[in-house]
């Protein structure tokens, strides 16, 4: 092993076990050591269960050793957003009024990667509720990359534990933009798969209409696997998809190509809302899609401003109904984000809800459409540098350059995954998204692995 462990890739480190080169429990608490010395100062998790982990690890060993093997995670430590419910544990979604409701079972998604042998480290920190900003009692995490810049949110500890070595991957939560941004900010590849293409049965909702479950991993073949591991049907959720559940890491080797693949362009699009440099980056990104054998084809994207606020009506009242037990009765335990935009929901009519669901329905529409011509869409994850630690979200000119190219395929349903793609002058990630037409997460893997196989800029690590 030549790299530490720490910044193995989940495939790299599953290799070592079978080799014999290393084993679950080295690398567990390689990571719980990792952990202990440095997120007291990056503050990623909001929880850890070093001994438990230990325990789970070493039961994966014996599995592995006996002969059962489970999968590309069997033995692979990950980390959980702390709104997806692990059994015995308080799952805060990084609120203060639910920091004491304990668990009595595992949330749908983190069954399945204990079922699929994966070893749970703890539960990560976020925004509060999942929406915009972290609660004053929560010291938001810092970005490895630079502790002066934003995390991402609101899977900000997700981000940064996967970045920083804590885990090979993480499971995010998507609304508006939270597997992406943070994969963006921190250098990741996070897949923001098909609205109900994985359960959310024990993960406590921002927008029931809205939210998405997804991996953010190291590489693409990790999050493929973390991806295959948590998707499918469930009982335990009627808008899961009923579908089965491709192996989406099955066709990522050496010899993979996009011939036939027709990659759609906006450069307006990519143009209109990003920082220059950013935009050249990504476009450029086209030259290596079609190295590979895609066809680049020009297209149109439908206006993301017409559903920027009807994204913000169905978030609003969505919210409060997840909230109703305790909004507004205990409103002085919010931060000042999440009750303002509680108190939006509360204003909200029926008329009101129902033209923003009118909206919805045809901006997905539209969406639908442009996939007649193109198979994958290009374009930015974040279309500005990564900005500063605490950005200011009433700052109208922020939202409106990173919201566009995230919210829109929130209310499509469309799947995306995000790549790292380059940097900035300063060294900090640039990210690229490529979006797909509905459950076909595999042809996203596949692309994302064509342009990871070409390019260095996954095996970047911050010096931490």
């Amino acid at each position: 092993m030549n790299l530490p462990i720490h910044w193995m890739t989940a495939e790299r480190l599953a290799r070592a076990y079978r080799e014999g080169s290393c084993s679950s429990r080295i690398a567990t608490q390689a990571v719980l050591d990792r952990i202990e010395q440095l997120d007291p100062s990056l503050c990623a998790f909001a929880r850890r269960f070093g001994d438990v982990a230990l325990a789970d690890a070493e039961r994966a060993e014996a599995e592995l050793r006996g002969g059962h093997d489970r999968g590309p995670l069997h033995g692979i430590p990950i980390a959980v957003k702390d709104l997806c419910e692990v059994s015995g544990y308080a799952t805060a979604a990084g609120t203060t009024v639910l920091r004491d409701r304990i668990a009595t079972s595992d949330s749908t998604v983190v069954e399945r990667l204990r079922a699929a042998g994966a070893v749970i480290v703890g539960t990560l920190q976020m925004t509060e509720g999942a929406y915009t900003s972290h609660h004053p009692k929560v010291t938001p995490p810092y970005n490895p990359w630079n502790r002066e810049r934003w995390t991402g949110i609101s899977s900000s500890g997700s981000g940064v534990a996967v970045a920083a070595g804590f885990c090979f991957g993480a499971l995010g939560t998507d609304t508006g933009g939270s597997i992406r941004f943070p994969s963006a900010a921190n250098g990741l590849v996070g897949i923001k798969p098909t609205y109900g293409r994985v359960s959310r049965a024990g993960v406590f909702p921002l927008s029931m209409s809205l939210d998405h479950v997804g991996p953010m991993c190291r590489s693409v073949r990790d999050a493929a696997n973390m991806l295959r591991a948590i998707a499918g049907a469930d009982p335990r959720d009627p808008s899961a998809d009923q579908s089965a559940v491709p192996d989406y890491a099955a066709a990522l080797d050496s010899n993979v190509r996009l011939d036939g693949i027709r990659v759609g362009v906006d450069e307006d699009y990519v143009r209109s809302v990003s920082d220059a440099s950013i935009a050249d980056q990504v476009l450029a990104c086209s030259q290596v899609l079609s190295a590979a054998g895609a066809e680049i084809v020009s297209t149109k994207v439908a206006s993301p401003d017409e559903i920027i606020g009807p994204w913000m009506t169905i978030c609003a009242t969505d919210a409060l109904v997840a909230h109703a037990e305790f909004f507004p009765g205990r409103r002085d335990e919010y931060g000042p984000a999440l009750a303002e935009l509680l108190d939006y929901g509360l204003s909200v009519t029926g008329v009101d809800l129902a033209r923003a669901f009118d909206t919805k329905r045809d901006f997905a529409g539209k969406i639908s459409a442009m996939f007649s011509g193109i198979d994958l869409l290009l374009c930015p994850t974040l279309g500005v540098p990564v900005p500063a630690r605490i950005p200011d979200w009433q700052d109208l000119e922020f939202v409106s350059a990173v919201l566009p190219f995230t919210s829109p395929y929130d209310v499509s349903g469309s799947p995306t995954i995000s790549l790292p793609c380059g940097k900035t002058d300063d060294g900090m990630p640039v990210s690229l998204q490529l979006v797909g037409r509905h459950f076909e997460e595999e042809l996203l893997c596949r692309a994302g692995h064509v342009y990871e196989r070409a390019t260095p800029w996954h095996e970047r690590h911050p010096d931490v």
